[in-house]
């Protein structure tokens, strides 16, 4: 039987391949960057036939340099940036906008209307989302009122939406399948979590047509083929799952109160939460995980917006790093931050937060304090914004946290982990293979295919690499973590009146 996975992991900046064998090592890999398009200040989109063009030529750059043919290769897993919306026309294939990318805030008053006329909580009931320009819903809602004619064959069936692991099945399968799963249907403020099914009211607010949606399939289960020509044979496409989501099943986090924390620009956090969707009152997300055979599997999410962007300031903004890489050594210089606190709050407050006014904060500077106190100050700063998190997570939850999983670039980083197991008093595990966005929709193919047969063959591939456990006191970790929050306050509202304070 054929064992390899080719994992198709399309990402905002680039599309990127990796090819796995049945133990879960990458093979093969090829990326390949792309355009950003912004036609407004605030306005974010992204080429369709271009990320099309990019994904199949690295699948295919993949395959060739681990020598390996499609016939041998048991399924493709497809993870991707969740939210970009993409709208083509069924008898065409043609996409009628550019893709309107995630970070697109061109519906942020559209958002506020739903609001004003009283829609929030229903939407938030229903979905697990707050009202807000992230999702596609609102997307949907403008390419139809705003490209010439689109409204007319959206009602006539012509259209149809989808995510880009949506379009991209389009594109593999000839336009035979029109699919998503529930881990990016989740995120589309069209979905009813409960049920798992499009909801009409939904899409009445937003006056869309169910007909433009595609069908709702499994993240793990055989749902088309490749058509020949792309590879040389068909190939099954068998796994589907936003990339947070992905990333969770790949890092094994399969039991609730499992938990992966992704440290990149800023930080995803999610939760395993277990078959029942748990709603959030600390200012988290509510989202579907994955569907499989055996059934469906919630997660609370929650974002941090600065974390390896704060390393990044240090670097070109204030000049004390070379390399980001650095700071490990020059925070280590140094026994602690010699007190002082960096808020890196430098786009406002995330999740529990949710502050927008919020502004980068540094307090406790005295003539003693150095580049080094900085760099100590701003390790720790990701690792207690990532504690303000599992915090939210903990009280919405009510289970205790067993571990957390970490992986993302800063996740090489062992003075951080530590702090991090510090001030969480909870062990931190870092992975053998970190690509684990990519390994999820391997995992979730292989799983429909028959390369592991269980959920527990899987946790057999994740292999941790090293363990950081907690060395701090509890009472240094309560003392450290209080005088973080005291400073977080000291950030909040700066640049206008703050929402009402999170506890």
């Amino acid at each position: 039987m054929p064992g390899y996975l080719l994992a198709l992991d399309q990402g905002t900046t680039s599309s990127r391949s990796i090819l796995f064998d049945e133990g879960g090592r990458a093979v093969a890999a090829a990326q390949e960057e792309f355009p950003q398009i912004y036609p407004r200040p605030g306005w974010v989109e992204h080429d369709p036939e271009t990320i099309w063009t990019t994904q199949l030529s690295t699948a295919r750059r993949a395959l060739a340099e681990a020598g390996v043919r499609a016939s041998e290769v048991a399924a493709i897993g497809i993870t991707n940036q969740r939210e970009t919306t993409i709208v083509w026309d069924r008898a065409t294939g043609r996409p009628i906008h550019n893709a309107i990318v995630w970070q697109c805030r061109r519906t942020a008053e559209r958002c506020e209307a739903l609001k004003r006329a009283g829609l929030e909580d229903d939407f938030r009931r229903r979905t697990g989302l707050v009202l807000d320009a992230y999702f596609s819903g609102t997307k949907i809602a403008w390419l139809l009122e705003n490209v010439n004619g689109a409204r007319a064959l959206a009602d006539a069936g012509r259209l149809a939406f989808g995510t880009v692991d949506t379009y991209l099945v389009w594109r593999l399968t000839g336009g035979e399948v029109h699919a998503t799963d529930v881990s990016n249907a989740s995120r589309t403020l069209l979905l009813n979590l409960e049920s798992l099914r499009w909801d009409p009211a939904l899409l009445a607010h937003l006056s869309i047509p169910e007909s433009l949606l595609p069908s709702l399939v499994p993240s793990s289960g055989i749902l088309g083929h490749t058509t020949a020509d792309l590879f040389g044979a068909r190939i099954p496409i068998a796994g589907l799952a936003g990339d947070q989501q992905a990333a969770l099943f790949g890092q094994s986090c399969f039991s609730p109160g499992m938990a992966k924390n992704t440290y990149g620009t800023g930080c995803f956090l999610l939760l395993n939460t277990g078959p029942t969707p748990v709603p959030s009152t600390a200012g988290l997300l509510t989202t579907a995980a994955w569907s499989l055979p055996s059934g469906a599997a919630y997660a609370l999410e929650g974002s941090v917006f600065i974390a390896g962007a704060a390393v990044q300031w240090l670097r070109d903004g204030l000049g004390l790093l070379r390399r980001s890489s650095d700071i490990e050594a020059l925070a280590a210089s140094v026994p602690d931050s010699g007190g002082v606190w960096f808020v890196p709050a430098l786009t406002g407050l995330g999740a529990p937060y949710w502050d927008p006014y919020a502004r980068g904060t540094i307090v406790g500077i005295t003539r003693g304090t150095t580049g080094a106190h900085f760099a100590r100050a701003t390790l720790e700063a990701i690792a207690f914004q990532t504690r303000d998190v599992i915090e939210a997570m903990l009280v919405d939850s009510a289970r205790p946290l067993d571990a957390l999983r970490v992986d993302g670039g800063a996740a090489s980083n062992d003075l951080l982990l530590q702090f991090q197991s510090d001030v969480l008093g909870t062990a931190v595990q870092r992975p053998v293979q970190r690509e684990t966005t990519a390994l999820g929709a391997a995992m979730l193919a292989g799983l429909a295919t028959g390369v592991w047969r269980s959920l527990d063959e899987l946790q057999a591939v994740w292999k941790v690499e090293r363990e950081f456990v907690p060395r701090m006191p509890a009472a240094e970790r309560d003392e450290r973590y209080a005088a973080w929050k005291r400073a977080v306050e000291r950030a909040r509202g700066w640049a206008g009146p703050a929402p009402a304070r999170v506890a």
